[in-house]
């Protein structure tokens, strides 16, 4: 019998929990530590992998993505290891996908060979500007030259290479967006992420914006231009977007990302991380302990760090599904969110938003597009409620 989760497919996410540096504007469960023995890491991150195993056997997985933190920093041996357990776990599809996030540092990009070896296919490189000022602000640990030569490094590497870069920065202009974008599409491989900046609370930009202190930060009507000229410019360039934040060659979109916008089912494991899994056909939220010594010692002493595992109810799956999936260009099937266990939702509110010029539909399936892609969440609490 086909499970709902199949439509999504099934990923593992690893999370790494060590940086250099606690970037200021990063809520991320990021942590600096002065040493880490990695073959006690090695040895839990494998563990939890095997627990995860137990629960989800027969099936096969096709992506496998080191998040972070900073994964680059991983021995990779580490990683070798992990991949080596995933295949021991589960069958792995035709097209597996194993993305690793790095930075762009000469010491990192001096590890791409190694971890290309050990198994990664796709780099992700958090590049976030290409302007050393603006790097400097972001409390990034390198230049924009050291980042255009990693980047050169991983293509040499990696036949899938993305980069992520934020707008909506300090003193940043609509024009120096626009210059900045198309460089770094004239650059790109197949694949960018380009987020707005967003100021966390928790985070020192928040601390700052709370005081006042976060100065020239661009108006909302600047980051809207900023983020139509996104869509202008990636259009032109071949990257289109397939999610609100995500630009792609056709095929080269993020298959383990497509995982979680498509609600399927995926095995959380690192310090924080969260999951989804359906056993015995009831959707289970995940979710581990988020310190880092202690996500450690809770493995190595029960074989699971695995803290809270709760039934996702029906109308809570659905809301999630359609939270996800608008956020995607190819949209929500109505048919699944309420199968999923979502109220029908009503026919004058659809058309309402159809009017506003906020959703498409067509038949059975709605998309965001235009300016419910600016304010989607306004959009799902219409549709939600």
């Amino acid at each position: 019998m086909t499970e709902d989760w199949q439509a999504g497919g099934f990923g593992v996410y690893i999370h790494w929990p060590f940086c250099q540096s606690k970037c200021p504007y990063c809520d991320f469960n990021s942590h600096v530590r002065d040493s880490i023995d990695h073959k006690r890491w090695q040895s839990a991150l494998v563990r939890e992998i095997e627990n995860s195993g137990q629960m989800t056997t027969g099936r096969s997985v096709g992506s496998v993505f080191f998040g972070g933190g900073t994964p680059s920093l991983m021995a990779p041996e580490t990683v070798a290891a992990i991949l080596e357990a995933v295949h021991a776990n589960w069958s792995v599809s035709n097209d597996f996908e194993v993305t690793l996030e790095a930075n762009p540092t000469s010491v990192e990009a001096g590890k791409f060979a190694a971890f290309s070896q050990a198994g990664v296919n796709r780099l992700s490189m958090g590049i976030q500007s290409l302007k050393d000022s603006d790097l400097k602000s972001l409390g990034r640990l390198h230049s924009a030259t050291e980042a255009r030569r990693a980047f050169d490094i991983a293509r040499d590497h990696f036949q899938r290479v993305s980069f992520d870069l934020i707008y909506a920065r300090q003193g940043q202009t609509l024009v120096d967006w626009q210059e900045e974008l198309k460089e770094a599409a004239a650059m790109a491989v197949d694949h960018l992420s380009l987020y707005q900046l967003t100021i966390e609370s928790g985070t020192r930009f928040g601390d700052l914006y709370d005081r006042g202190r976060l100065r020239g930060l661009p108006t909302a009507e600047t980051s809207a231009d900023m983020y139509e000229q996104t869509q202008e410019i990636c259009d032109k360039h071949g990257f289109s977007a397939y999610e609100i934040s995500n630009h792609a060659v056709k095929g080269a979109e993020s298959r383990h990302n497509l995982v979680y916008w498509r609600y399927g089912d995926y095995v959380g494991v690192g310090p924080g991380a969260h999951g989804r899994v359906t056993v015995n056909d009831q959707r289970h939220a995940t979710e581990s302990c988020r310190q880092p010594e202690d996500w450690l010692l809770t493995v190595e002493k029960q074989g699971t760090a695995i803290q809270t595992s709760e039934i996702v109810s029906p109308s809570d799956q659905a809301a999630e599904y359609l939270m996800m999936s608008l956020r995607l260009t190819e949209g929500s099937d109505l048919d699944r969110f309420e199968k999923l266990g979502g109220e029908p939702i009503l026919a004058a509110k659809l058309q309402s938003l159809v009017d506003q010029n906020m959703l498409e539909q067509d038949g059975r399936r709605i998309r965001a597009i235009g300016p419910g892609r600016m304010v989607l969440n306004a959009v799902l609490r219409e549709l939600l409620v």
